[in-house]
């Protein structure tokens, strides 16, 4: 297969190109304008220079089987229009697009191409995340924190947020019918939020801290007097009666421990067994985002 890798930021290095780099009968190419970064990434990965590419239109050239889009948001619409038109299979990392107009149209765009399109909501695919969706969940609470970074309220729920609102929606038991949205806004900026969904016997809170003194992420999912907490994607505690904490394995690497090995794996698998992958319920996530930020900037109006 060969497999195009678009912008060579932070998640990309750590995350993904460790999984792509490693996997047999995948030929990796890499594109990104910055001809010192592609030299230094590609060198690590002893990628020859036929695999180098400063553009999108040179990438294309290589008639790719799968594409990764890691590229800033806001490049995301342009380049993911070109791809799907290109008839390429696209993952794209989280979210499709700042707006939701956008979005909208690269979904209608891929099902009209009949190309896969999958956005990277890697954790629903995280060990301790998946498990939370074999328990009891009448009541589920996450909370995703931050130090000191209050930010604009489109891209911090876009960006980050984003993760919270999906991971509540993959965990819900049930139809949503009732959506409330609370939030400080101070000088233009996001403090904090907290969105609750509620249902047919279950409420869902999610909760960021923007000025939280931490950097914290923790899932709990509870019913019928039982809980289960994750805490940072690593550690797992049952409770019932007494608490039991499983921790990951000393070995286990952070792009399995977060999901994001799996999600990869997942999407090159449909794109080698010919199934079109369809970003219908990723759309879903970013209308429910859309709703929270116009909450939230009526809120600090």
């Amino acid at each position: 297969m060969k497999v195009g890798c678009i912008g060579l930021g932070d998640i990309a290095q750590k995350a993904y190109l460790p999984v792509l780099g490693a996997l047999a009968g995948v030929e990796l190419h890499l594109q990104t304008r910055t001809p010192a970064t592609l030299d230094r990434v590609a060198d690590s990965l002893h990628l020859p220079a036929d695999r180098r590419h400063r553009d999108l239109d040179s990438l294309l050239a290589q008639n790719l089987d799968a594409a990764f889009v890691h590229a800033p948001t806001l490049a995301h619409p342009e380049i993911v229009t070109r791809l799907l038109q290109a008839g390429v299979p696209t993952y794209v990392d989280k979210p499709l697009a700042y707006e939701l107009a956008d979005s909208e149209r690269l979904v209608a765009l891929a099902e009209e191409r009949g190309v896969s399109l999958a956005v990277g909501f890697n954790r629903r695919f995280a060990p301790g995340y998946a498990q939370c969706a074999d328990h009891p969940r009448e009541l589920i609470l996450m909370q995703k924190n931050r130090i000191g970074l209050p930010e604009e309220p489109r891209s911090m729920i876009l960006d980050d947020f984003i993760h919270v609102v999906d991971t509540l929606r993959f965990l819900a038991p049930g139809p949503v019918d009732d959506v409330t949205v609370r939030a400080r806004v101070e000088d233009g900026l996001l403090h904090h939020v907290v969105l609750q969904l509620a249902g047919d016997g279950f409420t869902a809170l999610g909760v960021m801290n923007r000025l939280s003194g931490s950097a914290e992420e923790i899932l709990e999912v509870s019913g019928q007097d039982t809980k289960r907490q994750v805490v940072n994607l690593a550690e797992i505690v049952d409770h019932k009666g007494q608490p039991t904490v499983r921790r990951r394995g000393d070995w286990v690497p952070v792009a399995r421990q977060r999901g994001i090995e799996q999600a990869a794996l997942a999407f090159l698998d449909a794109v080698r067994a010919g199934k079109v992958l369809s970003a219908r319920d990723a759309l879903a996530t970013h209308e429910l985002c859309e709703r929270v930020v116009r909450a939230v900037e009526d809120q600090g109006a």
